[in-house]
């Protein structure tokens, strides 16, 4: 599938809502929403202040960023809504939350995660495999979290179940420095004549 040509000012990022992730996830969140700070990309996530997605957004807002974020009401008190975000929508359903988190995006960033996490990040796959969006999905695999999962992908291509070259439709990067790092490419890409 071919991208289309876009700047990226808004991510969503999909990521834990456990405080007990190890320190090393912690520091990346941290590192990666300074980093969209600093280049005025906003950060689109599930609206909750626990967590990896809590840190990611409280380093986005230390850094003057702009925070959307995304609660069911049935979450809302579970998931202890951020509430000093720029702004918080409270939705009625688990599918009103994802529509909206992959519609505010330009660019997806997937920080380790548990069951939510991976089935966010299955669906935006799932759908770009369809045809559904073309946007850049960058798995962020600190110290090697996705590993096993890729693995997993490449059973399911070698069994014949998904097409060669899925490998396209994301990119893997071992840090929020690399993960920016990229996104600062793609958008000097598009900023360049063609």
């Amino acid at each position: 599938m071919e991208e289309k040509q876009y700047m990226i000012s808004s991510v969503t990022v999909y990521c834990s809502s456990s405080g007990q992730a190890p320190q090393p996830y912690f520091d990346e969140a941290t590192l990666l929403g300074k980093g969209l700070a600093e280049r005025n990309i906003g950060l689109v996530f599930g609206g909750g202040h626990v967590g990896l997605m809590g840190r990611t957004a409280d380093a986005v807002m230390q850094g003057g960023g702009t925070v959307k974020g995304i609660i069911p009401r049935f979450l809302e008190e579970r998931e202890v809504a951020h509430y000093g975000i720029s702004e918080l929508h409270v939705v009625e359903t688990m599918h009103e939350r994802k529509m909206l988190l992959t519609g505010w995006a330009d660019a997806f960033v997937i920080l380790p995660g548990g069951f939510g996490t991976l089935d966010e990040l299955m669906e935006i796959l799932t759908w770009k495999h369809l045809g559904h969006h073309d946007k850049p999905i960058i798995l962020l695999n600190v110290g090697g979290f996705w590993d096993q999962l890729l693995g997993f992908f490449g059973r399911i291509a070698a069994d014949r179940m998904v097409k060669p070259g899925y490998e396209a439709y994301y990119d893997l990067c071992s840090s929020a420095d690399e993960a920016l790092a990229l996104i600062d490419r793609i958008n000097r890409r598009q900023a360049s004549p063609a």
